[in-house]
């Protein structure tokens, strides 16, 4: 087991991170988050989690030195996904900002990432059709500690599906819940401040919630 080297009080307050420079709606949802670490998207199908992963890979791409992958393990290039890219205009994102997977095992993935200017965030779809267990998720996360993976999941009611689900609930640094065509965050960073929800398809929202 690697050793923990102590940190100094001094040594924390001046360390620096490299935050997610967020705009407009996302940053009401997620503020500045760090650019690593693990983030837990989940919710019911046919609530709108694929086109806000969507959403959320486009804003990543577009900030500078943003290198996106979307591997989906579970749809594959198929029809549906490129409906989901189409419909998102992830064409407008710059040049060499936004990759689809099709399908690449997780040894495959580790391959990528360990080489020179590979992505630098990794939405991984879903957590049910990946390979992982508790074990893997962890070694993933620890061996590419500059990396920010951005994980989805089926759910059950309000539930992630599966014991790999709720290990990564558990453990990610933002957890973000889709019902109703909205998104709710919670986040370390948060501190337990409320943050706004992040509509993500406003008439759907209107007839889901009944309140907009």
């Amino acid at each position: 087991m690697a050793k923990r080297r102590a940190v100094s009080v001094d040594q924390l307050i001046k360390k620096k991170f490299i935050d997610i420079p967020l705009t407009g709606r996302f940053k009401k949802l997620l503020g500045n988050p760090e650019r690593s670490g693990s983030w837990f998207v989940y919710g019911e199908s046919a609530n709108g989690k694929t086109t806000f992963l969507m959403q959320l890979a486009r804003e990543l791409a577009m900030l500078p030195k943003t290198k996106v992958v979307y591997n989906t393990l579970e749809e594959g290039a198929r029809k549906s996904m490129q409906a989901a890219v189409i419909d998102n205009n992830m064409d407008q994102c710059p040049k060499g900002s936004f990759m689809i997977l099709d399908r690449e095992p997780i040894s495959e993935l580790r391959n990528r990432l360990s080489k020179h200017k590979s992505p630098n965030v990794i939405f991984i779809d879903s957590v049910q059709y990946a390979d992982l267990d508790k074990a893997s998720y962890k070694a993933l996360i620890s061996d590419f500690p500059k990396k920010l993976f951005i994980f989805n999941s089926h759910a059950q009611g309000k539930r992630p599906v599966g014991a790999i689900g709720r290990d990564i609930l558990f453990d990610a640094d933002i957890k973000i819940r889709v019902e109703g065509f909205k998104a709710f965050s919670k986040s370390r960073m948060s501190r337990g401040k409320l943050t706004d929800d992040y509509i993500i398809w406003h008439q759907g929202a209107a007839d889901y919630w009944g309140d907009l």
